[in-house]
């Protein structure tokens, strides 16, 4: 499905109601308004004050969404230039404070020393089935001991993810299944 240039909507907190520039781009599928509500509903008791990741970031909808709901800080990682263009150029339209924008590929980013992050959003593009080498790379002390982490994926397809990953919900809304998931804090063996 082609989307031209639009805008989307933010739905809650501070900046409710405001619009993000989308530009036009092949592969670009802003997550939508539904989902979106039914994902921030279930993380409403955690997102004040996390630090959030948002890879694959595209529009940047749910890192700002999360921004605007009293997240501490977003870290945007979204390779294509325009793509990163237009969110900095968001973030600053919208004073969102606490957005940084890395204008480089998700693998590349997590290559780097790592930062521990509260909530991840993991959607990258379908073609690309990125996600457990994501998921792989993000488990190399980019977690904190009990994050979330947000995964968009096809309906039809549950990517295979770390094992101290654990289904919280998950729903599907057209073609698109999108889950929450808890890391489970990992004892040491004695």
């Amino acid at each position: 499905m082609k989307r031209g240039p639009g805008r989307i909507r933010i739905i809650g907190g501070s900046l409710r109601n405001s619009r993000l520039d989308v530009p036009e781009l092949p592969g670009l599928r802003p997550t939508p308004e539904r989902v979106r509500e039914t994902l921030f509903n279930w993380l409403a008791p955690v997102v004040a004050g996390a630090r959030g990741l948002d890879l694959c970031a595209g529009t940047g909808a749910l890192g700002i969404e999360a921004l605007s709901r009293g997240a501490a800080s977003v870290q945007f990682v979204e390779p294509q230039p325009k793509a990163a263009q237009a969110l900095r150029d968001n973030l600053a339209r919208l004073k969102a404070a606490g957005g940084q924008v890395a204008a480089m590929d998700a693998q590349r980013f997590l290559e780097g020393p790592p930062s521990r992050f509260d909530l991840v959003w993991l959607d990258p593009p379908f073609d690309a089935d990125l996600w457990a080498a994501l998921a792989g790379q993000l488990e190399r002390g980019w977690l904190s001991p009990s994050a979330w982490l947000y995964v968009e994926s096809p309906r039809d397809r549950v990517p295979p993810l770390p094992p101290a990953w654990r289904l919280h919900r998950e729903a599907q809304a057209g073609e698109v299944r999108h889950a929450l998931y808890r890391r489970a804090q990992m004892l040491p063996l004695s």
